[in-house]
């Protein structure tokens, strides 16, 4: 069973940066793919970033392409995401989550929202001035 923490959420201003991690534990086999998703409250989880293992390839939602990277340290079984230039519709709770048995659409949309093995509980990022 894989778990996964985040960490790293809080109160930022608009324009300011912030850094969060995902530190997963309980499995050892490699994931597929990690992603980085959202929910802001009332709204739809929606996919902000994803790393997929089999290619090193690394895809970001229009909104955020430019200001937001995702990286890993294998080493430390960690996955982060940085945020720059945050914008107050970045705020929301933010989920990382591993695809570990990929589905035949995977290797198109490997961080597919609904299609995610494990998800961590969130971490709340919060834009405002």
């Amino acid at each position: 069973q894989v778990q996964l923490v985040e960490s790293g959420g809080g109160l930022v201003q608009p324009g300011g940066s912030l850094r969060l991690s995902c530190k997963a534990s309980g499995f050892t086999l490699d994931y597929y793919a990690i992603g980085w998703f959202r929910q802001a409250p009332g709204k739809e989880r929606e996919g902000v970033s994803c790393l997929s293992t089999s290619d090193d390839r690394t895809e970001y939602a229009d909104s955020v392409r430019g200001r937001f990277t995702i990286s890993r340290d294998n080493a430390k079984d960690t996955v982060y995401l940085q945020m720059k230039s945050l914008k107050p519709e970045d705020t929301g709770v933010y989920y990382c989550a591993t695809l570990v048995m990929p589905r035949i659409a995977s290797a198109i949309n490997p961080c597919e929202v609904y299609g995610m093995d494990y998800w961590g509980k969130g971490t709340l990022v919060t834009v405002s001035s």
